[in-house]
């Protein structure tokens, strides 16, 4: 079955380059907007992408179409978004600037503003929210590693239907939702691991095997799942565990946890928020994507969110390389470290 046609992925970091490699494998034509290094790599020893099931997958070098810049790009049919969310609103306007009309735009990054960003960017252009609940570890450029699993989602839409054997051949299935706004919203809590894993600065895996650890990310998720409640939303399940009971069980004693958390455990040893590669190389990191998000919320509602509030002012004020202990980083935020 022919394709809709070319993809283009702007923005392709680790998850980007994931996608566009899956995607080239079935045989989408696929090219790739990304940082020099990026692009030089892609371009003399192609792309290297894993699975989280220990597949390995080369692609030889011309396979995959990149450049710098949207303008060296073929028209696609079809955009994913996949660049830090401080970079939306510009890319909006570059996609905005070069695509035409009506041209189909999935926003595949962290938080729940994106999409709207977007929009407000290339109103011209067709925005749909989508979520990747899998975290990817770039090793180098142009030789990425799925960490965790999931299944990606996205708006349901006549538009992206027609995509659906395409991603389907390639081993990324997509789930279509009505309600993205709950699904982003479940992604989130999530992702308020992130930050905690950036102030660490260590392996996910490792991280998440502290119970101090853990605590701070449950205080977040109940802040945030309280808002969500007086804000009539209601969050959608992206992990075999309902949302409400998700701090409940990261407050748990460790080796309870492991043993009721496997799949939260099934991470690579190397496996680290992206977050934190951020802040390590000096970037813009997507604090406000998320701990913002919970505070817009809260004052959408009348509300604060005083632990999001600390955490969305502490990760721009560590100084590189700092790394907080459990107990170092609870007391930044002004928690006791009771159960």
């Amino acid at each position: 079955m022919g394709e809709p046609g070319a993809v283009l992925v702007y923005g392709a970091g680790a998850i980007g380059q994931f996608l566009a490699g899956a995607l080239a494998s079935a045989g989408v034509a696929v090219h790739c907007v990304a940082r020099p290094h990026v692009v030089k790599a892609l371009r003399e020893r192609g792309l290297q992408f894993g699975r989280i099931d220990g597949r390995t997958v080369h692609l030889a070098p011309g396979v995959l179409g990149a450049s710098e810049s949207l303008e060296q790009a073929p028209p696609p049919s079809l955009v994913l978004l996949t660049v830090k969310g401080p970079a939306t609103t510009a890319a909006g306007a570059e996609l905005q600037r070069a695509l035409p009309a009506g041209t189909l735009v999935v926003s595949f990054q962290n938080g729940v503003d994106n999409p709207a960003r977007l929009r407000d960017a290339a109103p011209g252009l067709h925005v749909l929210a989508g979520m990747v609940p899998f975290n990817v570890v770039m090793v180098e450029p142009g030789v990425v590693r799925q960490s965790t699993d999931g299944q990606l989602a996205c708006a349901s839409d006549p538009a992206i239907e027609t995509w659906a054997s395409a991603f389907a051949r390639a081993g990324l299935p997509l789930a279509l939702h009505a309600d993205m706004r709950a699904v982003q919203w479940g992604k989130l809590l999530l992702n308020l691991n992130n930050p905690v894993n950036a102030a660490a600065g260590i392996p996910l895996r490792e991280q998440l095997l502290q119970r101090g650890y853990r605590q701070v990310v449950a205080a977040l998720q109940a802040e945030a799942l309280g808002l969500l409640r007086r804000a009539g939303i209601r969050p959608a399940r992206v992990t075999p565990m309902p949302p409400a009971l998700l701090p409940a069980l990261l407050r748990l004693p460790t080796p309870l946890f492991q043993a009721l958390a496997q799949r939260m455990l099934t991470i690579s040893p190397e496996a680290r928020s992206s977050m934190q590669d951020d802040r390590d190389a000096g970037r813009p990191t997507e604090i406000d994507e998320l701990c913002g998000a919970v505070v817009r919320l809260a004052a959408s509602t009348g509300d604060r969110a005083p632990l999001n509030e600390r955490m969305l002012e502490l990760i721009p004020e560590l100084e590189p390389g700092e790394r907080l202990a459990p107990k170092a980083l609870q007391a930044r935020l002004g928690l006791d470290g009771s159960p």
